[in-house]
């Protein structure tokens, strides 16, 4: 299975990687190919600059070795050694108009001192951060979402959902990162669900990226923006540094197990700022914003 995963997610770095440098037009990503010493490595791809994205990375990674002992207690084992795999993305557009977005596909295994396999499981999403909401574009995404889920499970949709608003949330901020998409984990071969029956959605919900999210990206990379507006963009940044930062699992799992900072950090927005105490104009746009946050929509 993870052979299997592993190239899959080497194929999807390619196919997402082509479909946002057409956007773009302008720039290209770099490839960045890195070694672990304790055991594994990855394939990092950033891009930055550009006309429509002002930086995004794609990367895909496969890391093994023993279990750090932080880790042992946050999974609650003993000493066992572990295999981790993914492929984690962000893209920060240059226009205010544009949302952010971030998804993350990964597979995990975990070993008892004879190599056996005693645990593994899938994980993972897709999630929009807008800094100006369109509702047809949140209504695009979650239907691209659902449409992904319900072609494996009709309740999928609406847990994964559920899950994605109550995880990707600014607990401290009493606000949602974002309007939200699918977060799943622990995807077990349990429950009448197979290891394969697994990696079947999720290839599916990985193979829906580009459907969900670069139509939204065509749609508002040319729209006119004010100073203002991205004066917004860079305040509202600031509250996605803050959760990869304070709450965001795979941030922390990448730093406890010495994992490449650069990789890991690729994530953060290259401009952005933390204004004191702002409170956008009752009734405009950027309240509308706030109250969605607060408040998670149904969008389909």
């Amino acid at each position: 299975m993870k052979k299997q995963f592993y190239k899959y997610i080497e194929q999807l770095q390619d196919q997402i990687c082509i479909a946002l440098e057409k956007q773009d037009k302008k720039a290209k990503f770099k490839e960045d190919l890195w070694e672990r010493p304790e055991g594994g490595g990855g394939r990092t791809r950033v891009i930055e600059g550009g006309d429509v994205i002002e930086k995004g990375g794609v990367n895909i990674s496969a890391v093994h070795g023993p279990l750090p002992k932080a880790m042992q207690a946050y999974f609650k084992v003993e000493d066992v050694d572990f295999f981790a795999c993914g492929l984690s993305l962000v893209i920060h557009p240059k226009n205010p108009m544009a949302p952010t977005v971030h998804a993350n596909w990964r597979y995990f295994e975990m070993y008892n001192k004879q190599g056996e396999i005693v645990d593994q499981w899938f994980g993972g999403g897709q999630d929009l951060t807008p800094y100006y909401l369109f509702d047809e574009d949140a209504i695009h995404f979650h239907t691209t979402c659902k449409k992904a889920c319900d072609k494996h499970d009709a309740t999928f949709y609406k847990t994964y959902k559920q899950k994605c608003d109550e995880y990707f949330y600014n607990a401290h901020r009493n606000e949602g990162r974002g309007i939200g998409g699918l977060f799943f984990d622990y995807c077990k071969a349990e429950n009448g669900k197979t290891i394969e029956d697994w990696f079947n959605f999720v290839t599916e919900v990985g193979n829906s990226f580009v459907e969900a999210y670069v139509p939204i990206l065509e749609r508002r990379k040319n729209l006119e923006f004010t100073p203002g507006q991205r004066n917004w963009q860079e305040i509202r940044r600031g509250r996605y540094v803050e959760f990869n930062l304070v709450h965001d699992k795979g941030t922390l799992f990448g730093l406890r197990t010495n994992g490449r900072i650069e990789s890991i950090l690729m994530s953060l927005p290259p401009h952005v700022q933390w204004v004191y105490d702002h409170h956008p104009e009752d009734g405009s746009a950027e309240a509308e914003l706030l109250e969605v946050l607060k408040n998670p929509k149904d969008w389909v």
